[in-house]
């Protein structure tokens, strides 16, 4: 959820430039099921904006709703919402709403940490009660610096708040290495889903970031020199070359960085084809980097387009990034979230 955090404060950055009030909306607490769940968060402006949500859409203008009171008082408060006799709604949800400002120290630390790609943490503290206003907010760490929303609320005094954690990790990055028309729509599919894309294509055919629109970056490189930094369980790795050789040399070089998923294009035929060069030149591969290799990469879902491709590959990459084995949900009995 970090790429939706990194929305709400760049919008309300800009609010705050304007010179119009932010409330910023988090669900602290679910007694039963719900559509999300704790840690999702939402931007309400006085100009009656709405960034973000904090449910399938049932939920929102009745916090829009509520949420004025505290425009008016600069005061924050939790509200509950009931959606157990409301379709496809199960619990109570808690949600506080506190008034936010955003400080340059604190915009300066914000940018820091993400484009270091390390974690920062976000306690919110509430009470467990429906419109209840009190000395609620939250408390935001990055490595050992500390920033509130609100200079009016202080974390140390002892007011018996509960406490929401939630662990905000880095924004999932998405390194595609090919520049062809598939990996285009590769590319805009995985930005929908708030990833950082990074595109690496061949200096005998480099592209400009105008290609990709969306993508942080996009540069020309052979598969030897190529730097790979900061590639760990955050990363996923699709190389989209149409070439063996290439797809071999890249296989060889990222067995030097701990990706959580490596996806190739290409017929299953060429698979076997491909594992036996691979241990012929390095006969000492792991298994666990084997393990991370999917060829071809994608989902079996009757993909055919490039727009379908890209689809299923995304899809492929979610469910080993999230441990999931894949189903039809219609198979689920019990709760969909563990």
């Amino acid at each position: 959820m970090t790429h939706e955090f990194k929305e709400i404060i760049q919008q309300a950055f800009l609010n705050q430039q304007k010179g119009i009030q932010n409330i910023l909306a988090t669900v602290v607490a679910l007694d039963g099921s719900s559509y999300r769940k704790p840690g999702v968060q939402m931007l309400l402006s006085s100009d009656g904006k709405i960034i973000g949500a904090v449910s399938g859409g049932c939920v929102e203008k009745e916090v829009q709703r509520r949420a004025q009171t505290v425009f008016k008082t600069k005061t924050p408060k939790v509200i509950a919402y009931d959606g157990r006799y409301r379709l496809g709604c199960e619990g109570i949800l808690y949600i506080l709403l506190e008034p936010i400002n955003l400080t340059s120290k604190f915009l300066k630390a914000f940018s820091i940490t993400v484009e270091k790609r390390v974690p920062f943490s976000i306690n919110a503290h509430y009470k467990k009660e429906d419109d209840i206003e009190g000395h609620f907010g939250s408390v935001i760490q990055f490595s050992n610096s500390f920033f509130n929303f609100s200079n009016h609320f202080k974390p140390t005094v002892n007011n018996q708040s509960l406490v929401f954690t939630q662990i905000m990790q880095p924004l999932f990055r998405l390194i595609i290495v090919g520049g062809e028309h598939d990996a285009v729509k590769l590319c805009k599919q995985a930005i929908v889903l708030g990833w950082e894309v990074e595109i690496i294509t061949s200096v005998k055919d480099p592209k400009k970031l105008s290609d990709f629109p969306g993508a942080k970056s996009v540069i020309a490189q052979t598969p030897e020199l190529v730097e790979l930094k900061h590639v760990n369980q955050h990363t996923a790795i699709v190389i989209m070359n149409h070439n063996f050789t290439y797809d071999l040399r890249y296989l060889i070089k990222l067995q030097e960085s701990n990706p959580s998923y490596i996806g190739i294009l290409g017929a299953a035929k060429r698979r076997e084809k491909l594992f036996n060069e691979l241990f012929e030149l390095s006969p000492n591969i792991s298994d666990i980097f084997l393990d991370k290799i999917h060829t071809p990469a994608g989902l079996n879902i009757g993909a055919v387009t490039p727009e379908e491709i890209a689809l299923s590959i995304v899809a492929e990459i979610l469910s080993v990034i999230r441990k999931k084995e894949v189903f039809s949900l219609k198979k689920i009995t019990g709760k969909i979230h563990s």
